[in-house]
């Protein structure tokens, strides 16, 4: 599956809540793997907009159960964690745009 495939798809917990809809993803160039799904376009922000995109807008890829006909998310691990995007997480991600 191209990560293009998932765009506008919508995400649920799986305890059946909506979360929204995949607007953008975050790729490990390094790892060649998605770190995290965006339900916010990544755009030129500021480092505040940027922390509240991961912070509140985001899914890390590891916490997908599934991707069919929507993508299905652990509840547990739904929404990125606050406090999760650290200052330097934050830094890298800015930097590499």
């Amino acid at each position: 599956m191209k990560v293009s495939d998932i765009y506008s798809m919508d995400i649920y917990s799986d305890n059946g809540q909506y979360l929204g809809e995949v607007r953008d993803a975050i790729l490990d160039l390094e790892k060649g793997e998605v770190s995290r799904l965006l339900m916010e376009e990544w755009k030129s922000s500021g480092e505040e907009e940027m922390r509240k995109i991961l912070q509140q807008k985001s899914i890390l890829f590891k916490n997908i159960k599934n991707i069919g006909d929507v993508v299905l998310v652990s509840a547990a691990g739904g929404i990125a964690a606050k406090g999760a995007s650290s200052s330097a997480e934050v830094s890298d991600l800015a930097a590499s745009r």
